[in-house]
């Protein structure tokens, strides 16, 4: 999707399990038309976007299968 999708002074989100004391964190930010998900560690570098029923798929797969050990 194109970054312009993503306004500036969007509202972002660090995910429940990320602590706060820094490390791998993902944060999250909605808009109408697009989920955008960033590192926290580097938020100016690569942005993935998706359309809200793709992110949803995703989200859908993710949940249904199982970590490797």
């Amino acid at each position: 999707m194109d970054s312009n999708l993503i306004p500036a002074g969007i509202l972002w989100r660090k995910s429940s399990y990320s602590g706060d004391q820094g490390g791998d964190c993902v944060e999250v930010a909605m808009t109408a038309l697009c989920i955008a998900v960033r590192d926290s560690k580097t938020p100016a570098e690569s942005i993935i976007t998706a359309g809200p029923a793709a992110f949803t798929h995703f989200l859908d797969w993710a949940a249904a299968t199982p970590l490797p050990r």
